[in-house]
């Protein structure tokens, strides 16, 4: 059930599905003796950040130093940049100030970009944890360099707090989730065990991943970094990380034209973003209509060919809800959030950080 009186599109939040997606990870966390530090990159509002709080989260994961600023001006006092950093110029500078009013942990996997926030951090003893790759070949250090980094970034006056990665090649098909998982804390143990060796003391061993969030972690892992289970989506749904009940973010989109093979929604890349994993169809999915997927999108025209479904066609004027495929860059298209709680609006929920990239 969705409201009919809302101008479209709209990006709704189905309140009590948010509410237990946020309690369902936050009591798995703790009953796996794991903190929960969950990645506000997802939803980048304030709102949703203290309900997470509120159900015991640790603290806070952004991707950005702006995103940081958001959160910290809102009160959240414990927030880690999970992104390897190269805070320069105007960055340095609000580097520092973060560093002087909230309990800040970045993320290093380079000695260069370690220099760079040892020198922005102007002879503060800054906290680091250094990146580790766990498969995903993006950013972070093999295990076996992680020693290495550390040492360089502690001669640098920089306190080493441990390690983190990020399993992103769970999102490589419905059937990667559980070996991604495996490698995170494979990768996580080895580089911890390395690190405690070397004499560093390894307080944080930090996963994260909401495909892999509640796979099995050997001791060393000491927090998860989960982000998009709040809201869940079509990716979350394929790989098996939530199931379609549990999806507590949608699009409503109006149906502005109807043919005989199709109807187009006002819905379209400005609202859907681009992602489309090649094991995924579509840029969306109507819900309610077969998961029917949104084929093709323009700027503003969401198409949605019929081909050989059997569905009756909607009539135009009426709405229909679009599951996205990943909902994290769709709500960065948004300024708020339209909360509701059984087809009526309860609340609207500004997007605080959005498009805080920098």
């Amino acid at each position: 059930m969705h409201p009919r009186d809302i101008e479209t599109p709209a990006l709704v939040v189905e309140l009590d599905r948010l509410t237990a997606n946020v309690e369902r990870v936050a009591t798995a966390a703790r009953g796996r003796g794991l903190r929960l530090r969950p990645h506000v990159k997802t939803h980048k509002c304030i709102e949703i950040a203290r309900l997470q709080m509120q159900s015991g989260a640790v603290g806070l994961t952004v991707a950005t130093l702006s995103e940081a600023e958001v959160f910290a001006r809102a009160g959240f006092d414990d927030l880690f940049v999970a992104y390897p950093i190269h805070p320069r110029g105007p960055g340095a500078e609000r580097l520092r100030r973060l560093l002087d009013t909230v309990d800040l942990t970045v993320g290093v996997d380079t000695a260069a970009g370690a220099a760079a926030v040892a020198h922005a951090a102007g002879g503060r003893a800054a906290r680091v944890v250094v990146e580790v790759d766990s498969g995903q070949h993006r950013t972070g250090v093999a295990p076996s360099e992680t020693v290495g980094l550390a040492q360089a970034c502690a001669d640098l006056g920089l306190d080493v707090a441990g390690v983190f990665t990020h399993g992103g090649h769970a999102y490589g098909g419905p059937d990667a989730p559980a070996a991604a998982g495996h490698d995170e804390g494979a990768a996580l143990a080895e580089s911890a065990d390395l690190l405690r060796g070397a004499g560093f003391d390894v307080r944080t061993v930090s996963a994260g991943s909401t495909p892999t969030t509640g796979v099995d972690r050997p001791p060393q892992v000491t927090e998860e970094r989960p982000g998009t289970y709040v809201f869940g989506d079509r990716q979350q749904v394929a790989l098996g990380a939530c199931g379609s009940d549990d999806l507590a973010a949608t699009v409503v989109a109006t149906v502005v034209s109807v043919h005989a093979d199709r109807f187009v929604v006002d819905a379209g890349s400005k609202v859907l973003a681009g992602d489309r994993p090649p094991w995924l169809a579509g840029a969306a999915a109507v819900t309610g209509l077969d998961d029917a997927p949104v084929t093709r999108v323009s700027e503003h025209h969401g198409v949605v060919d019929r081909g050989e479904a059997s569905w009756g066609l909607p009539e135009v004027g009426s709405t229909v809800l679009l599951a996205p495929n990943h909902v994290c860059t769709v709500v960065n298209l948004f300024d708020e959030l339209v909360v509701c709680r059984a087809g009526q609006v309860v609340d609207r929920w500004p997007v605080a950080a959005r498009g805080r990239n920098a």
